[in-house]
């Protein structure tokens, strides 16, 4: 029988690890120290090295796999103390050592648990059936076997499961999961569309251009794939001062070895070596920053992600559902003089109440916040994608396109209430018994919070902010100018945003913010992806490393400043830790502690750094405004301010203007 990796020894000894050993290590301490009470001091110590083994062994099967990779950790020192500690007869000190390395082990493992989802997220959003005309009839087969040049039909409500050709009737077409685009966008006969679209209108049929596995919709799921394999792995905060302190401990204890004769005074000088600031209080650290965050609304998958975050310098943001709202809302009603406007919303939103299209949707939601009192609509006549007609109480209404309600009504024209439109709106037009009654403007308007957030971000130090949407150009230029963006990208498919990432992290480390599946793989190749997870795809928060719980963009500029304040104290309790460390060694090599006082001595220490590392816990102010009196803050946030006058150049616009009608 083959053993697998995920249910095998590799995989029982980190679990063992992670929750038993520290148990073992705690009930071994707590009974030899009754067995000392009993005056029993023999038993005692069996107590405490059978206590001692199992996270010795644990940890030399860990080692041996790490220095097989090539990997030498700050792990060795924990292991070396235990196993001279046994050998020179001072199991208590080793068992003390054990709890400290098994609890460490367990608070990391603890603190860099992540809620990851299978990549099912996204395949799941496409039926696997489609319908096909073949001889005339429709069959229902799976969309592996589609292939160029098969004619399928489309419901609605559906969603398209290959790239294709419009072949009968227009298409109304929901294309923010792909491009970002709020408001849905009508195609007509001989026009591409593309998978992972959604129908919003009527039945129509497409001719399909590519096979499932070749269309956009395939393609996102492969950047996502690639970007994620791509990404470099966080080393741990602790690694990169591991290596430098493992060669002054152990050369602090051979030298004191060798000076003295003295073994004990080698093992005194391990014992207290044992790095548990580093093991200990960077992922309490950590831990407490992810904890902090959480409770503003923002969930960090894991202490990589949130050192990561702390070091962003370039923000690149998407406009539809970040910036925006990513629904449209009424901006603006221009009715005739003869009608109130809310009069004129509620008969269109009362005839609404019958039609599925998504643009009804929103005159009803924003009619009941007016309280307006809807009545059910009746001889209901839609063509889909086009308008609804039908009769509102005593009277005949008409809603939908200009040009639809203009061949219908008797008096009055709907372009007469045109004027001032602005890009990226879009009219509904409504007429009462036969005379144009008005416009209803709809739009997809910026977050009230927006420029609150961006000024923070700019505070925070985010030093390069870039707005890139695969709304068309001119819309993304009118809100990027809104909020006073400079550096603006319209029209971007997934792989150019992907493009955008690389070449804007020569700056400095990369935030990608979205919550639409084209996001999905800008956010894995960035260095820290966040998705809206309130209201995205489900695909954009497994592929990012921060997702928003609530449907604001606030927690993301205090998530930020959370992630630098943790970081800060992880490296003040690194700093404070090892020079307490360091102090107690020079004390261990000449001769002023035996091992039992330097394993007391640490444990002290780690209980003082463990307290600091649980302040990250607590609501602060700016970075700027915590760190600027710590001494050894600067040296240490130098690579922060580093490159903060670049300019990247990741922008290419696309002229075009399509209209929505």
């Amino acid at each position: 029988m083959t053993v697998n990796a995920a249910t095998g020894p590799i995989a029982f000894l980190s679990k063992a690890r992670r929750m038993w050993l520290p148990l073992v290590a705690v009930f071994g301490l707590s009974a030899g120290l009754i067995f000392t009470l009993a005056k029993d001091p023999a038993n005692a110590r069996l107590v405490w090295t059978i206590a001692t083994m199992p996270v010795l062994g644990a940890l030399l099967w860990q080692t041996f796999r790490s220095l097989h990779r090539g990997d030498f950790g700050l792990d060795i020192l924990a292991a070396l103390s235990m196993a001279f500690a046994l050998s020179f007869g001072e199991s208590l000190a080793a068992n003390v050592v054990a709890l400290m390395y098994a609890g460490g082990q367990m608070l990391e493992a603890y603190a860099s648990q992540r809620a990851a989802r299978e990549m099912t997220a996204l395949l799941g959003r496409v039926a696997q059936t489609a319908f096909r005309y073949e001889d005339g009839r429709l069959q229902e087969v799976p969309i592996a076997d589609i292939k160029a040049g098969d004619r399928l039909m489309v419901r609605q409500g559906e969603v398209l499961p290959v790239d294709g050709i419009v072949v009968t009737d227009d298409a109304l077409l929901d294309e923010s999961a792909l491009t970002g685009e709020a408001l849905p966008r009508k195609h007509g006969i001989d026009d591409e569309v593309l998978s992972g679209s959604t129908s919003v209108g009527g039945v129509f049929d497409i001719r399909a251009i590519r096979s499932a596995s070749e269309s956009t919709y395939a393609a996102i799921i492969r950047l996502v794939e690639a970007a994620q394999k791509s990404r470099a792995p966080m080393s741990r905060l602790a690694d990169r001062y591991g290596l430098v302190f493992l060669a002054v401990s152990v050369s602090l204890a051979l030298a004191a070895w060798f000076l003295s004769n003295e073994p004990r005074r080698a093992l005194a000088v391990l014992v207290i070596a044992t790095p548990c600031p580093l093991i200990l209080a960077v992922p309490v650290a950590i831990m407490s920053g992810i904890s902090r965050c959480a409770a503003i609304g923002c969930l960090v998958k894991d202490g990589g992600v949130l050192e990561a975050l702390s070091r962003v310098r370039v923000a690149i943001l998407d406009k539809t559902g970040t910036l925006t709202h990513g629904a449209a809302v009424i901006v603006a009603i221009k009715n005739a003089e003869w009608i109130d406007e809310n009069e004129l919303l509620r008969l269109a939103a009362s005839l609404d109440q019958a039609s599925g299209h998504v643009m009804a949707a929103a005159l009803i939601a924003a009619a009941r916040e007016r309280d307006l009192n809807l009545v059910p609509p009746g001889n209901v006549t839609e063509s889909p994608g086009a308008g609804i007609e039908g009769t509102v109480g005593r009277h005949r209404v008409i809603v939908g396109g200009s040009g639809f309600v203009e061949h219908r009504v008797l008096k009055g024209s709907p372009r007469a209430f045109l004027s001032g439109r602005r890009t990226g709106e879009v009219v509904v037009a409504v007429a009462v018994d036969g005379v144009a009654a008005g416009l209803i403007v709809m739009a997809d308007p910026v977050r009230p919070e927006a420029v609150t957030v961006l000024r923070k971000l700019r505070d925070a130090g985010i030093v390069r902010i870039i707005l890139a949407s695969g709304d068309r150009s001119e819309v993304t230029r009118d809100v990027g100018e809104a909020l006073g963006i400079e550096e603006i990208l319209g029209e971007q498919s997934p792989a150019s945003k992907v493009e955008c990432v690389k070449s804007a992290r020569r700056f400095g480390p990369v935030m990608m913010v979205g919550d639409g599946i084209n996001d999905a793989p800008a956010l894995a190749a960035a260095d820290v992806g966040v998705a809206l997870g309130a209201r995205g795809a489900a695909a954009s928060s497994e592929a990012a490393g921060v997702v928003l719980l609530v449907d604001r963009l606030e927690p993301l500029a205090d998530a930020l400043t959370v992630a630098q304040r943790a970081v800060v104290i992880a490296r003040q309790s690194v700093i404070v830790g090892l020079g307490l460390s360091i102090a107690g060694m020079i004390a261990a090599a000449c001769g002023f502690l035996l091992p039992l006082q330097g394993a007391l001595l640490q444990e002290a220490i780690d209980v003082a750094v463990i307290l600091n590392a649980l302040r990250a816990l607590r609501p602060t102010g700016s970075k700027a405004e915590y760190g600027r009196h710590i001494p050894w803050f600067r040296a240490f946030d130098t690579d922060q301010r580093a490159q903060r006058n670049g300019r990247t150049s990741c922008l290419s616009e696309k002229g075009d203007f399509n209209d929505h009608h």
